[in-house]
């Protein structure tokens, strides 16, 4: 049976470790044929792995993972089928790496202060001169030997009330959705249970995501338990949106997450590739968002 598509994916333009045409060539093996690289506020990584994939045969699908601020919480959300040189977009993502270079030289100042030296360095070594991110650090600090895993480093210095917390000031979810239109793109939640959201807060995010051109929703992806995939197979019916699935795969330092072992959809959900005619859209061209 062919997997079903991988529609959330990173590589090392953001916080994964796989260069984009890594990524590909794992996709491939792992019999997939329809992927999306989705990273963190940026599409740098876009141009590379469509070049592998097109060597391949398989199908990608050109995204990007938005940051929100909502509600004095981050979120995030996935754009698909954007085109990657769209000039809001493109604008809309050059601010909010702009915000992400300051956040880690004062995660680095932060962790100085409390006695650790050389993070914000080592944070930028592990990046490779791409966009850094809290994983970086966390992979630094792993190496110090400060932390037993990268979970445990969240938790003990980069979370709220933590030495190295600096609160994210990321794009309007109106704002995020908006460039995701613009370039042509449909816009989802990604990960909703993560969020640990009230199901009264829940449904505001999704009626505000909604009124603002938002329509899709990942239903099954690396953080949801079986529970939480039925239920937001649910919401996702009751609330008319269409489902998306994607693994958020970082790497293969992450050995019990693996690209094309995604369960399918619950009966009932609409996918969100659907009526794609085809799953990539050329860079440029129009298409209907939802």
């Amino acid at each position: 049976m062919t997997p079903i598509p991988d529609l959330h994916t990173h590589s090392i333009a953001s916080d994964g470790t796989l260069t984009p045409g890594a990524l590909v060539e794992r996709a491939v093996r792992a019999g997939l044929t329809t992927l999306a690289l989705t990273d963190h506020d940026t599409t740098a990584g876009v141009g590379e792995a469509a070049a592998a994939a097109a060597g391949h045969g398989l199908t990608l699908v050109p995204g990007v993972e938005v940051s929100v601020t909502w509600n004095a919480r981050t979120i995030h959300v996935v754009g698909l089928n954007v085109d990657p040189v769209n000039p809001e977009l493109a604008e809309g993502l050059a601010r909010l790496r702009a915000f992400r270079d300051w956040r880690a030289e004062e995660i680095g100042r932060r962790l100085a202060r409390h006695g650790i030296q050389g993070a914000y360095e080592g944070a930028r070594a592990y990046a490779g001169g791409n966009l850094i991110g809290r994983t970086h650090f966390a992979r630094f600090l792993v190496e110090q030997r400060l932390a037993a895993d990268t979970g445990d480093v969240f938790k003990r210095f980069l979370t709220t009330g933590k030495p190295g917390h600096v609160a994210g000031d990321w794009a309007s979810l109106e704002a995020a959705v908006g460039w995701i239109r613009a370039a042509g793109g449909q816009a989802v939640i990604a990960h909703p249970a993560r969020y640990r959201l009230t199901r009264t807060k829940l449904l505001q995010l999704i009626g505000e995501f909604r009124e603002h051109g938002g329509c899709g929703i990942e239903v099954v992806t690396s953080s949801h338990s079986r529970d939480e995939i039925f239920t937001f197979a649910r919401h996702a019916r009751e609330q008319r949106l269409l489902a998306s699935a994607g693994s958020d795969y970082h790497g293969p330092e992450q050995p019990w997450l693996m690209l094309g072992r995604l369960p399918p959809l619950p009966d009932g959900c609409i996918p969100i590739w659907r009526d794609w005619s085809s799953c990539a859209v050329p860079a440029g061209a129009a298409r209907a968002t939802c």
